[in-house]
């Protein structure tokens, strides 16, 4: 073995353990703020009920068959729950350096000699476990209220879109936490405006057949229209994991391009900000 190699073999385990140690400041931060995140809850919980209820009222009015309501209403869900799951990452990733100078660490976490990578992959670990869990609890709330049935639902493929498309999430919550960086009075609601934008093109609520021809073309640019699209493919359409193969591939390489880009541009954002003093200014 030679001494470059012993040297990765000797720091992947601190880096694991300095990876963890963000994760965990992250936790203790979720435990303190408890009562936002019952707020946060509560809005998604109330976010995915009004928007499915269009279901039922699309039955009552006639606009739409009885038989199609089950369908109609499964639809709706699988949009209003991955948006709640891709907010919620998002949020936790574009608020990252919020969330450092709300808590008067920032200077002290980005001038400590630890990669940026390291911190910023704890964080997203955080970020995925943390939007799968709030998700969990809102879709436990919302179906007493419906009759949803998931009979044809691929599970498996459920799983493997979220995991492989929540890389690709990653990257461009990395990019968009870019933003209170160089701006601090502005950038968190600069990051919302991106989110919005994400929400617009993607067909969280409608297919993005139903878009102008140009929104459809930027729709291509949104990973998570790919997300939406692989698991309505799952729970909808029942596709075999054969049919998933393409919107698998195209979320593996929006994963492969946009972590890896995201964390080049985040260092460079970075020492930008450190040289013209942004980091110390307070949001």
């Amino acid at each position: 073995m030679t001494r470059s190699e012993e040297l990765v073999r000797r720091r992947a385990p601190r880096r694991v353990a300095l990876g963890w140690a963000f994760f965990e400041r992250q936790t203790n931060l979720w435990k303190r703020y408890w009562a936002w995140e019952l707020v946060w809850i509560l809005y998604g919980l109330v976010n995915t009920l009004a928007i499915t209820f269009i279901a039922k009222q699309a039955e009552h009015g006639g606009l739409v068959r009885p038989a199609a309501v089950p369908r109609l209403t499964l639809f709706l869900l699988i949009g209003t729950l991955t948006w709640a799951y891709l907010s919620a990452v998002l949020d936790d990733m574009s608020l990252v350096i919020t969330w450092e100078r709300w808590e008067g660490t920032i200077e002290h976490t980005f001038m400590t000699p630890v990669s940026r990578t390291v911190h910023l992959v704890g964080m997203s670990v955080f970020g995925v476990v943390h939007a799968v869990v709030r998700t969990a609890v809102i879709m436990a709330c919302a179906l007493p209220f419906f009759d949803v049935r998931f009979a044809q639902v691929n599970w498996l493929e459920v799983a493997l879109v979220v995991a492989v498309g929540s890389v690709s999430l990653v990257g461009l919550g990395i990019l968009t936490g870019i933003l209170p960086m160089l701006y601090p009075e502005r950038g968190v609601q600069m990051s919302f405006m991106v989110q919005a934008l994400v929400l617009l093109v993607s067909g969280v609520y409608y297919g993005v057949d139903v878009l102008p021809g140009w929104l459809q073309a930027a729709s291509h640019l949104s990973p998570a229209t790919f997300m939406l699209r692989g698991l309505r493919a799952a729970m909808l359409g029942g596709a075999s994991l054969g049919g998933q193969l393409r919107t698998l591939a195209i979320l593996a390489v929006f994963g492969l391009v946009m972590v890896p880009g995201s964390l080049v541009v985040f260092s460079a954002a970075e020492r930008w900000a450190k040289r013209t003093g942004r980091l110390k200014r307070q949001g």
